[in-house]
């Protein structure tokens, strides 16, 4: 028989003053704060809506952290809140205790209403939140300086949340009293319509990461390029199945002009990453060119390049320090890689990704990339399977890898010489060819985490993978 564990005296207290819903009301002003965190989480379970509202009126600390409740929080039990702050807002005096400035609907780390006792509400709690304002930024309008509504957002369909279109909806009509911050906003499947309607009442300096999926380019750039350059902070910036739209290179050189443009205004960018880069067409130059800070992480996936864009890549000092390199399943079959292995000695002493999986490189283009691959002392991961590879070649490459110890993971190809008329993986040569590799490797240094050959594996099922530990399949 199980012992329930007695409630607190100061749940006890929480309970009585909810029973009598007008006590409570009023006797908010002179409640002690050690009482707040269990009162509003007992109203809050138990959608007593108009306490609700009054308490975040005499709110005394300086955040209200609702993005770990956001899941459990019913659209009447939002609108009792924001009632709440809209009838303080508008208040030319506030009360004197009131000392919010933050509400917070991220879905954080912590889960804060959990870590009671009253002993953290009194200390640690207004310290712990104020250190988590992003947006200091944020210019004081009128008397009193706005509210800083805190939100990551991620549009995926319509209808959206109830609340998050009620959110909208709120902010929108108190413009001026209400700046709505969104570190992180993701488009995904949603018409452009909606993710400009969302801009439009977003504190655009606020967004730090950006990651617009589904779009057209034409419509992505002509609507969205406004917006994008008052994005003064934007450190990431993701565009992923993006779709192609003309063979007319000069309206292609016109819009990626354009597009290369919003590139002046962000200066603190450190990650862009391009899926299905084909709209460049040999205008990357433009875009290169125009990027203020150096990144630290580019990727360009699922496409191609030509000449004229992999010269530009070592050229310019934007690139001169990356950490992380994608270029996979961009057809490279075709061009020189000269340039490449200039950026891979410029970057030699920063880069730690490289990842050139599915690009079809051929092996007499690898003599061109091995100099500077070697040089990259710091490189931790190194995908290069689905390459068309000899087996001299693939011991050429394994043996100029002698100084990169740091390496786990990485992945190679089948050689050539195991496949068959298919193009598939003959398992009876592929084997001992295999072990070969292996001895090739380990004369000049003990692999880590390695798999060579077809992905998945068909012995035993494996495949290369960031998230789980490589199969040593050797």
């Amino acid at each position: 028989m199980s012992i329930q564990t007695p409630p607190s005296l100061l749940e006890l207290a929480g309970q009585s003053l909810l029973r009598d819903q007008a006590l409570s009301i009023s006797a908010m002003e002179e409640l002690p704060r050690v009482l707040y965190l269990p009162l509003f989480m007992e109203a809050f379970r138990r959608r007593h809506f108009q306490t609700l509202t009054v308490m975040v009126q005499a709110w005394p600390f300086t955040c209200l952290p609702l993005g770990s409740l956001m899941k459990k929080l019913h659209l009447e039990t939002f609108k009792a809140l924001l009632e709440g702050l809209h009838m303080l807002l508008t208040q030319k005096d506030r009360p004197r205790r009131w000392k919010l400035q933050v509400l917070d609907l991220r879905d954080v780390d912590e889960n804060f209403w959990a870590i009671w006792p009253g002993a953290w509400a009194l200390s640690c709690f207004p310290e712990t939140m104020s250190k988590r304002q992003t947006a200091e930024d944020c210019p004081r309008m009128g008397e009193h300086q706005p509210l800083k509504v805190f939100i990551d957002i991620c549009l995926k369909e319509i209808p959206q949340d109830e609340c998050l279109r009620y959110l909208f909806q709120w902010v929108y009509q108190r413009r001026g009293l209400v700046h709505l911050c969104c570190s992180k906003l993701v488009n995904y499947l949603t018409p452009i319509k909606y993710l400009r309607k969302s801009l439009k009442i977003i504190y655009l300096n606020s967004i730090q990461e950006l990651e617009i999926g589904n779009m057209s380019w034409p419509r992505l750039i002509r609507k969205l390029c406004c917006y994008l350059k008052e994005m003064k902070n934007l450190r990431k910036l993701v565009f992923s199945r993006c779709h192609h739209y003309t063979s007319d290179n000069e309206l292609e050189g016109r819009l990626v002009a354009k597009f290369s443009s919003v590139f002046l205004r962000l200066e603190h960018l450190q990650l862009l990453k391009i899926k299905l880069i084909t709209f460049f067409n040999g205008h990357l130059e433009q875009l290169i060119r125009c990027l203020q800070n150096p990144l630290e992480n580019l990727e360009l996936t699922y496409g191609y390049l030509l000449e004229e864009d992999m010269k530009c890549l070592s050229q310019y000092a934007s690139l001169g320090y990356l950490k992380h390199l994608n270029l996979s399943y961009v057809l490279l079959f075709r061009i020189s890689l000269e340039p490449l292995g200039a950026l891979l000695e410029k970057i030699a002493a920063s880069l730690k990704t490289l990842i050139l999986e599915g690009c079809q490189i051929h092996y007499s283009q690898l003599s061109a990339i091995l100099p500077g691959l070697s040089r990259c002392s710091q490189l931790t991961t190194f995908y290069f399977g689905r390459n068309c590879m000899s087996m001299g070649a693939l011991k050429d490459l394994l043996r100029h890898t002698r100084g990169l110890s740091k390496l786990s993971p990485e992945t190679y190809p089948a050689p050539e010489e195991s496949l068959n008329s298919l193009v598939r993986v003959n398992w009876e040569i592929f084997t001992p060819l295999r072990a070969e590799l292996m001895c090739t490797l380990r004369e000049v240094r003990q692999p880590k985490r390695i798999f060579i050959g077809p992905t998945p594996c068909p012995s035993c099922g494996s495949s290369p993978s960031e998230e789980l530990e490589l199969h040593l399949c050797c």
